[in-house]
């Protein structure tokens, strides 16, 4: 954003902050240093660190953004509160709950939280942090809710490093991407924030442990899965086996060698089972392709004595031309819900990877150069901020027909 534009929103930006960050703030210096740490953030510049932002700014102070950002007494948790609770209410009944993670690449080790590990930004394992986070999307934008930092296990071995940088006792504990999902969930669940379908990529969807996780808090989801899942068809016979006449009468079905692969279904179904679906424009026309959804039932664990699971949607996406389907999920949304909607959730995910690009790109959220746990999660509080205030703004704006000039 260009310093001119920067000066006329200075109102609105007040009044957005007085919602959402000041009420954290018990001092007027921490309201003055969070609105500056937020207009740096929103100015354009190549670097989004505390020094580069203090030196275009003209009220800008590095020692004192550098203070606000990592040592003073403001609770950020309070602050993502708020802007959750703030921005829920101006999206729709339908926005869905978006599961995912970005990395931050990283030089040296002081970092917090920093490893070598799978750096999505190099495709590549690389020096870096990894960072889970939940989105709120509804079918024409969306906003970044929560963050949670991985812990890695060479970070949560060590109780020294992990006091030098202020990571708290109860978090020190390395935890899978999944169940930092889960947390990021109940924590917006004890926000008062309404539920929504949950929809992942299938790093998430693929994991029993997860979606039994949602089952158990009665939520819905629509998530990616692997090919090489395997499930039965939701009228397997659950009959018990025949009793032979001698032992113990048998209390299981005989479901041995009866499951199948979701490439499996897709091959048996006919021409009439697909239809064609639009679900979103894209930049070079509306995006559509083929797909079906049968009824499932997942054979996880039945070998080991697990019951029959319940009957799910298994969504196939087979484009016209392809030799082989491209992608499937798996979904407990109702029985009668149309495809249609089955698609929509499934391809809403589309949303988290360009709010990762606007958030690094336009707002900084990964030119943090400090190293303590404090500072990189109100840094990132800070980077959402300035994220929904430009929605919020770019929407009051389309509504009186003007144009906002972003980098």
């Amino acid at each position: 954003m260009k310093i001119h534009e920067l000066d006329s929103l200075r109102e609105c930006l007040e009044q957005f902050l007085a919602i959402t960050l000041f009420p954290a703030c018990t001092r007027s210096q921490q309201r003055h240093w969070g609105d500056v740490y937020v207009r740096g953030l929103l100015l354009d510049g190549e670097r989004k660190s505390v020094g580069a932002m203090a030196l275009r700014m003209p009220d800008g102070n590095e020692q004192a953004m550098q203070q606000f950002v990592s040592q003073s007494t403001w609770d950020y948790l309070e602050v993502r509160k708020r802007l959750a609770q703030y921005m829920e209410a101006l999206l729709p009944a339908d926005s869905a709950w978006l599961i995912d993670e970005t990395s931050f690449p990283k030089k040296g080790d002081h970092s917090v939280g920093v490893a070598r590990q799978y750096c999505g930004a190099k495709g590549r394992p690389a020096n870096c942090q990894v960072a889970v986070s939940l989105h709120l999307a509804s079918t024409t934008m969306s906003l970044p809710l929560d963050f949670e930092l991985v812990i890695p296990e060479s970070w949560s071995a060590d109780p020294d490093r992990c006091g030098k940088a202020g990571i708290p006792e109860e978090l020190r504990t390395h935890l899978e991407k999944w169940r930092l999902a889960i947390a990021l969930i109940d924590r917006l669940r004890r926000w008062q924030l309404e539920d929504r379908v949950v929809t992942a990529d299938g790093d998430y969807g693929r994991v029993t442990e997860f979606r039994d996780a949602l089952i158990a808090r009665t939520l819905k989801y629509v998530v990616a899965i692997e090919e090489k899942m395997v499930f039965w068809p939701a009228d397997v016979s659950l009959a018990p086996r025949p009793y032979p006449g001698r032992g113990r009468r048998p209390t299981r079905p005989d479901l041995k060698d009866k499951w199948s692969r979701p490439a499996d279904f897709a091959r048996s179904l006919q021409a009439e089972d697909w239809t064609i679906v639009t679900w979103r424009d894209g930049t070079k026309g509306p995006l559509r392709s083929r797909f079906a959804a049968v009824r499932v039932r997942s054979a996880h664990g039945f070998s080991r004595g697990d019951a029959v699971r319940d009957a799910e949607w298994l969504l196939i996406e087979w484009p016209e031309g392809a030799e082989a389907p491209t992608r499937f999920w798996l979904s407990n949304l109702p029985e009668d819900t149309p495809l249609e909607r089955l698609v929509d959730y499934a391809k809403r995910r589309w949303f988290i990877e360009d709010d990762y690009r606007r958030l690094k790109e336009e707002l900084g959220l990964d030119h943090f150069e400090g190293r303590s746990w404090l500072g990189w999660n109100r840094h990132v509080t800070l980077a959402m901020l300035a994220f929904a205030f430009l929605l919020t703004e770019r929407a009051r704006r389309l509504k009186k027909g003007l144009q906002m000039t972003l980098r």
